[in-house]
């Protein structure tokens, strides 16, 4: 559902401190939905991914309206995904003066929004 012509408008969040397995799941859910149909659905997910999301969906629509000039309740969701960060290394003490290393994942997320070809 990518548009072609360089119509749609992103915003990116970057270094989540969250798995980009567990984001992409509320990704697929709201990708090719209209801007309010994904509002409405992040709001009522029951999962911690949503919060970021929310917040990138939001950016998103507003970078839109403000750069681009388009109505927000014409926006659809062309583009959502996360990518990979790098990894917070800590370290956690063990038995007999060991450490062991605990490795905290975080994502870039990037949602875009174009306006719907019918109108």
């Amino acid at each position: 559902m990518a548009s072609g012509g360089g119509s749609d408008v992103k915003a990116i969040a970057r270094y989540i401190r969250m798995s980009d397995t567990k984001v992409r799941r509320v990704l697929d859910t709201i990708r090719g939905r209209s801007y309010r149909e994904a509002l409405m659905i992040l709001e009522f997910m029951p999962y911690k991914a949503c919060d970021p999301v929310l917040k990138v969906l939001r950016s998103a629509a507003a970078n839109a309206e403000h750069n681009a000039g388009y109505e927000r309740g014409s926006l659809y969701v062309s583009e959502a995904y996360a990518n990979k960060g790098p990894y917070l290394k800590r370290y956690r003490a063990r038995a007999q003066g060991r450490a062991y290393m605990i490795r905290r994942p975080t994502c870039h997320i990037t949602v875009a929004v174009a306006p719907q070809e019918g109108e």
